[in-house]
């Protein structure tokens, strides 16, 4: 049924404003049916008093007052419940009643239609779940309308003429409150999808700036823990050397304008090179290649990104960020991805290849890309690699490093 909550106090309440815009749809509904059905009911009285019957008059005037008393209590109180029952049975018992006052189904014009405004004004506002029941008690009315009609006065004093008019009026005016009715329904269901559309289209571009699009589609779909096991990828940290000094002679916006000036580049440099951004970590950046999209090249997607970020560095050196040096290490081998967080996302990757590949950054030379020996091995034939010697490694001890140069000429 109607939510006891008006419109007005629902904003007020601060609920939320899908329920508000609910509440609005029910209350013009309810407006329409008992706005168009009061109208109508005032012209049918008139016409039955013209023609010297009272009692059918009657009806129809205590319900047109009904109508417009609905209209404006929905202004004044919370109680949309209990006017929509109300004007659910009155407009289900009041053309039944006016039918066995002028004689029956025919001799009333076939006026009982205006009964079937019931259940449909139940299912369009009240919603499917007590429609079923006031469809029920209008077809039971229409039966008894056909079992009392042999019994019923014959006659009254509406010329036939006026009878046959009443059928196309009864049928024409019923038609069009139910036009009226759906048009506005469906009209607003098609805003109300056109903003969910909307919503889902920011939701989807906020979720793919936290999250690789491919585990975007898994999480919308899949409920439960996201974590893959990868075979071999390539893990690339970056890190600026001395930022801390270097920050203390900016102002906080500025540092922080600096950053996303050059993190927003390196973002660039990963989709260009489809290497996947993990995050960023103060003045550090993470990305990796080969996951979650899986791909034999990654340990050489992530050379080319790194190559990229140094050479667009060197060419910021007469600019404010071009006194940045980065330190970048690179490290290849298994690893374990997924989602972690519940109400705030993070796709991250986890395993010993990531704790080298950042051994391989905070160890490594300013201005130089360091790689370990599984990354070596898979890219030492397209790039040119200069031995730097073995470095000590916590919890692995002397470890081969290389620093990566360029691209092998063909």
């Amino acid at each position: 049924m109607v939510n006891q909550i008006s419109t007005a106090a629902a904003v007020s309440m601060g609920v939320p404003d899908e329920r508000a815009g609910e509440v609005y749809l029910r209350e013009t509904l309810l407006t329409i049916l008992a706005s168009f059905s009061g109208i109508a009911a005032f012209g049918w009285a008139s016409i039955y008093l013209w023609f010297d019957e009272p009692i059918a008059a009657s009806l129809p005037l205590a319900y047109g007052a009904f109508s417009f008393g609905t209209v404006a209590a929905l202004r004044l109180t919370s109680h949309q419940v209990a006017l929509l029952r109300a004007q659910l049975v009155m407009i289900l018992l009041v053309p039944f009643l006016l039918a066995l006052s002028l004689g029956g189904f025919v001799g009333s014009g076939g006026v009982v239609l205006w009964s079937l405004l019931a259940p449909i004004g139940a299912f369009l506002i009240g919603g499917r779940r007590g429609a079923l029941t006031w469809l029920g008690a209008y077809l039971l009315l229409v039966l008894a309308s056909a079992l009392l009609d042999p019994a019923l006065p014959a006659e009254n004093n509406l010329p036939n003429g006026v009878v046959v008019t009443f059928f196309v009026m009864n049928i024409g005016a019923v038609s069009a409150i139910v036009f009226a009715m759906l048009y506005f329904f469906v009209g607003e269901n098609q805003r109300v999808l056109g903003l969910l559309q909307l919503e889902k289209g920011k939701s989807d571009r906020l979720l793919l700036n936290v999250l690789p699009r491919d585990v975007a589609e898994v999480l919308r779909d899949h409920e439960g823990t996201i974590a893959e096991q990868f075979e071999s990828v390539s893990i690339l940290f970056a890190d600026v050397v001395g930022f801390t000094p270097f920050a203390a002679g900016l102002a906080p916006r500025e540092t922080v304008e600096l950053l996303n000036e050059v993190f927003s580049e390196f973002d660039a440099l990963a989709e260009r090179h489809g290497v996947e951004k993990l995050h960023t970590m103060g003045d550090g950046y993470m990305a990796v290649a080969g996951a979650p999209r899986r791909r034999h090249d990654h340990a050489q997607a992530v050379a080319r990104m790194a190559l990229a970020m140094l050479s667009w560095l060197e060419e910021q050196r007469t600019s404010a960020h071009g006194e940045l040096e980065f330190r970048i290490g690179i490290n290849s081998g298994p690893a374990v991805a997924g989602v972690i967080g519940t109400t705030k996302f993070q796709y991250d990757v986890w395993g010993d290849t990531v704790n080298m590949a950042s051994r391989m950054e905070s160890q490594g030379v300013p201005g130089k890309i360091q790689v370990g020996p599984a990354t070596r091995e898979l890219i030492q034939h397209e790039f040119m690699l200069t031995a730097r010697g073995p470095i000590d490694v916590k919890g692995k001890g002397p470890v081969e490093t290389w620093f990566l140069e360029g691209v092998r000429s063909t």
